[in-house]
């Protein structure tokens, strides 16, 4: 229920709605719909629920399911239906697909009033439970044959709402899975039982080897410990094997818990505890606050001593000529001058797009992150990330169409017609491109991954039909303004640049430009691609509002260090150079992609497309946004140390 709120009528209790999503497997990375397996399905037929653009791009399925539940009803041993998995397991054939399934470490995801569902699992020494990637479809045993969880105890938390009667609100949803070899006996016909709305027909068989909660012998089945259950399988030999025909039946168990409030309910979800150690996250946030104190003062003892220095003696010189080639000699980064603000020799149109392009990206992660970080962005609200981030970024369009067009009106373009419209295409038609190109792998691959044609038509829409004129007009107003003034002239010959020691060369200001700036959020990383990848719940926004701001600086500070060097080696050509190393940042991401693939267990030629396909494209952006970030810290640097000194 949308309010959250059920209500309890004396011989009437409210049905409680089970809805199930998507299967996830960080095995595939490819999630499927819940009813490609045999599994049971609705008498009223299966409906989607209705789900947002987010939703469908993150591959959300959420459908309704035959399981039937009542508010504070304690049910035991419900007979489901019976389904034909498949023929069964035979050496060197091919599996049927519920047993590929499970191989495969397919999960379920189900959902009771907007609360997925935590899997419980219990062994000899303690009980476990996850908050995430849901409850396994099924387990390999150690003769690696595979068994179905045909059986599952429904745990669900509830306490009364304090302000009304006979009104409660459902606060935690645990499934704990089993497979039991129900040794069944049908009936020769079926009839409906009055207790069950009219839709549903329940099947009500004979089961000639009842597991506690099937033996109506037992009168308090709910005080049953469910480990027996556990017992009753560990060994497999009375496990359903995943193939023929198979009874499916459930046990719901109501809890009332005063404690926990309706409006914490999703704090254990959101808890780090469940993905890594907290330490682990605080000692990152502490090493990431190391590396950007040691790279301030390195900025501070080498920059700022120097300049402070190198000014002095500057504009010392012009009254001082017997001592001008001297200083001059000694101190090379006022020898550029007449170049150092001299427009890119290789492309200025693609650098003001991919400047433009940045700031775009800048501006999304800021806001989106910032919403995030305020509590807009709940797990609870599914795709409502996702939108945010498709939304922040096609209106800020705009801010893409000006900074390209200042940019490009600097370098003293003359194409701006054609520089517009390649900043308005360029990523998102590459993003689109690749969002394309995984989608029909999707297809091919029966995934939920692929996006309905309305879906992608709408998508084509908000590009065309919002972004691209923001980007136009954003531009249009860019044109209008002034070129960026330099407080020094540029001469008309370029002037010769000396051979560079091995140190300022691209491969090793690369190397160094990224390596810095990604120790300071390697580890923050982890949860990102955690919770991408492994379906962890992410919600420590704040942290990385904290590392964002970390290494959008350690960056920046890095690229004038390297920015300032260069100058001072009598080498102008600054533009592209401080682009690239900030942005260098992003190929160590990329390069850190491949060591987290190992966690995965991932094999599959459409695992490897996929996975790669978009830590490709998530790098390229980081790679985007963290090059602007490089180029405007180093062109505000470059004039202000060249405004500060005397010209003659």
């Amino acid at each position: 229920m949308s309010n959250a709120t059920y209500l309890l009528v004396a011989c009437h209790p409210y049905r409680v709605k089970l809805k199930v999503n998507k299967m996830t497997s960080t095995h595939t990375l490819l999630p499927k719909d819940y009813y490609r397996l045999p599994f049971c399905t609705p008498l009223e037929g299966v409906k989607m629920e209705n789900e947002n653009l987010g939703e469908f791009m993150a591959g959300d399925r959420i459908e309704n399911s035959p399981y039937f539940l009542k508010m504070r009803v304690d049910m035991f041993c419900e007979q489901l239906c019976i389904n034909n998995l498949g023929r069964s397991e035979e050496p060197h054939t091919q599996p049927n697909k519920v047993v590929n399934a499970i191989r495969k470490n397919y999960h379920n995801n189900w959902i009771v009033d907007n609360l997925s569902a935590a899997s419980k699992a219990e062994d000899d020494q303690h009980v476990t439970t996850k908050y995430w990637q849901g409850f396994p479809i099924g387990f390999v045993d150690d003769a690696h044959k595979a068994y179905i969880h045909n059986h599952v105890n429904i745990e669900i938390m509830y306490h009364p709402v304090e302000t009304e009667t006979n009104k409660f609100r459902v606060v935690r949803f645990t499934v704990e899975p089993f497979s039991i070899k129900h040794d069944y006996e049908l009936p020769l016909d079926n009839e409906f039982d009055d207790e069950y709305d009219e839709h549903y027909l329940p099947i009500k068989g004979k089961i000639k080897n009842p597991i506690p909660s099937c033996d109506p012998s037992i009168k308090n089945k709910s005080s049953q410990d469910h480990t027996t259950y556990e017992m009753i399988t560990a060994d497999g030999q009375d496990a359903q094997p995943a193939s023929g025909k198979v009874l499916f039946t459930y046990d719901v168990i109501w809890t009332e818990n005063d404690d926990l409030k309706w409006a914490s309910r999703w704090d254990i979800y959101l808890s780090m505890d469940n993905a890594v150690p907290a330490k682990v996250h605080w000692l990152s946030i502490a090493n990431s606050m190391v590396i950007v104190v040691v790279l301030s003062a390195m900025i501070a003892a080498i920059l700022v001593r120097n300049l402070r220095r190198d000014i002095n003696r500057y504009n010392r010189i012009a009254t001082d000529e017997e001592q001008r080639a001297e200083e001059l000699e000694e101190y090379g980064w006022k020898l550029v001058h007449a170049d150092v603000f001299r427009p890119p020799s290789f492309s200025p149109m693609f650098l003001s797009v991919c400047c433009g392009t940045g700031a775009q990206l800048l501006a999304m992660a800021v806001l989106t992150i910032f919403f995030a970080a305020v509590g807009f962005m709940s797990p609870a609200r599914r795709g409502h990330l996702l939108i945010a981030e498709l939304l922040l970024f096609v209106t800020m369009g705009g801010i893409n169409g000006y900074v390209t067009a200042r940019f490009y009106k600097t370098f003293k373009g003359k194409s701006w017609q054609k520089a517009t419209t390649v900043t308005a295409v360029a990523f998102p038609g590459a993003a689109f491109g690749v969002f394309l190109a995984m989608n029909l792998l999707a297809v091919v691959e029966r995934s939920t991954d692929a996006v309905p044609f309305l879906t992608m038509l709408v998508l084509v829409v908000v590009w065309f039909g919002i972004s691209t004129p923001l980007v136009f007009l954003g531009a249009y107003f860019g044109y209008k303004q002034d070129a960026i003034e330099f407080p020094v002239n540029t001469s008309s010959i370029p002037r010769q640049i000396p051979d560079q020691p091995w140190f300022m060369g691209i491969p090793f200001t690369l190397a160094i430009g990224g390596i810095l700036p990604f120790g300071a959020c390697f580890v923050e990383l982890y949860y990102i691609l955690a919770s991408v990848w492994m379906d962890y719940y992410y919600y420590v926004f704040g942290f990385l509002l904290l590392v964002f701001a970390i290494l959008i600086i350690t960056c920046a500070e890095i690229t004038v260090l390297f920015t300032y060097f260069q100058l001072c080696s009598e080498d102008y050509h600054w533009w592209w150079r401080s682009f690239a190393n900030a942005g260098s940042t992003a190929i160590y991401v990329f390069l850190y992609s491949f060591v987290y693939f190992k966690q995965l267990q991932a094999n599959s030629f459409a695992t490897y497309v996929l996975y790669f396909g978009y830590m490709g494209l998530a790098s390229l952006a980081l790679f985007v946004m963290t090059g602007f970030v490089g180029v405007s810290t180093s062109l505000w640097f470059n004039r202000t140390i060249f405004a500060s000194i005397k010209i003659d």
